[in-house]
Formats: structure tokens, sequence, C-alpha cells
């Protein structure tokens, strides 16, 4: 009889172990996953859209109508193509906005 206890006792014991351990370690999981996010969101804030969208627009006949076309799409997606034209690709978020007569509207 003993001997049961001491096993049953060790089992309940083990079975504590392992809930205060998945207890213990999972928010520490959570919690490096909302720093990531954090850190990436932070990243997408300091984009400078008015730098980015200067040197997108720099070769633009029209570059004042050029630069607020490109500053309305970077608030939207955080994301400006690199180069002067095309590259449409890289940030498809940007690709995709149109205006109201289905032209692409982000230079």
């Amino acid at each position: 009889m003993a001997i049961s206890v001491s096993i049953s006792s060790r089992i309940v014991i083990l079975v504590s172990v392992l809930v205060v351990c998945l207890v213990v370690f999972n928010p520490v999981d959570a919690d490096e996953t909302a720093n990531k996010n954090a850190a990436q969101s932070s990243l997408l804030d300091k984009l400078d859209c008015g730098g980015a969208c200067a040197a997108r627009c720099r070769l633009s006949s029209r570059p004042r109508l050029c630069k607020r076309a490109c500053g309305t799409c970077c608030q939207r997606c955080s994301c400006v193509p690199p180069g002067t034209a095309g590259n449409q690709e890289v940030c498809p978020c940007y690709a995709a906005l149109t205006t109201h007569g289905g032209k692409r509207k982000c230079p």
C-alpha cells in the first residue's frame, strides 16, 4: 500500500510541475510575440513618406501631383516601391490601390 501511495503522489507532483511550467512559460512566448509585433509596427511607422515619395517622384512631369498621390498611398500602405517607376510588385498594397475610374492611384 505504501508503494502505491508514493507512486500516486509522485504522479501528482509530476503533473503539478508540468502544469506550473505550462502556465509560467506560455506568457513569455506571448510577450515575445507582442514585442516582435510592436517592433515591426514601429519600423513601419518610421517610414519617411515625404522622403520616399520625393525620391519616387523626382523625374515626374507633374511632381506635386505625383507626391500627393504617393503620399496618400504611402500612408495607407506604409510602403513605397524603390526607383522612380515600376517595381510595384515590391509593395502589393501600393499596387492594388485604384482610382474611381479603375486606374492605378499610386505612381
